[in-house]
């Protein structure tokens, strides 16, 4: 998926600007699909107006900039389920905790257990996100089935990360004094 099939979706659901659409890429619910950036989802949807698939309003706001609103046009539903329909990519995972733990046999166990806490905190606090999005009988069963989804995957890291965690600070240097160059 990229961002411009990303932006169907969210306009799909009802209008929205850009800083609507990445605001929802970051920390709504559309933030586990694909990432966006400003830097890409601007042209994406410049595009997608110039394709027809999607059209634009100005709204003018007082004492600030005028915001300007896209809708998703018949043409933009076509395309987007045609997008969907077509053969899926691979999911894309990357995690600058793996990086860690790849490496965590040059860091000091101090700092090894400190970055561990702080993941597990982090992923907590993602599945504690996924928990308190709609409750179930006042979302679709697609929307469910995906939140449902989301939690499993978080809480099945989670609970390796607790049960495991051990073994990875230990996998680090016990000498503190040393530098991770050497």
């Amino acid at each position: 998926m990229n961002v411009r099939t990303l932006c169907l979706s969210v306009l799909y659901e009802g209008e929205a600007t850009g800083y609507d659409i990445r605001r929802m890429c970051t920390e709504g619910e559309f933030a586990y699909f694909v990432e966006a950036s400003f830097g890409s989802i601007y042209p994406a949807l410049a595009k997608l107006e110039d394709d027809g698939l999607v059209t634009s309003r100005t709204v003018p706001q007082d004492g600030k900039p005028a915001r300007k609103v896209y809708s998703i046009t018949d043409a933009g539903r076509e395309a987007f389920a045609e997008e969907l329909s077509a053969p899926l990519g691979e999911d894309v995972f990357r995690s600058p905790f793996l990086l860690l733990a790849r490496f965590v046999s040059i860091l000091p166990q101090d700092l090894v257990a400190n970055r561990v806490s702080e993941h597990l905190d982090r992923l907590t606090a993602e599945r504690q996100q996924l928990d308190q999005m709609r409750p179930e009988d006042e979302c679709s069963p697609a929307d469910c089935w995906v939140l449902n989804y989301g939690r499993e995957v978080l809480g099945v890291a989670e609970k390796y990360l607790r049960t495991h965690m051990h073994e990875l600070i230990n996998l680090s240097r016990a000498d503190e004094r040393k530098d991770a160059a050497e």
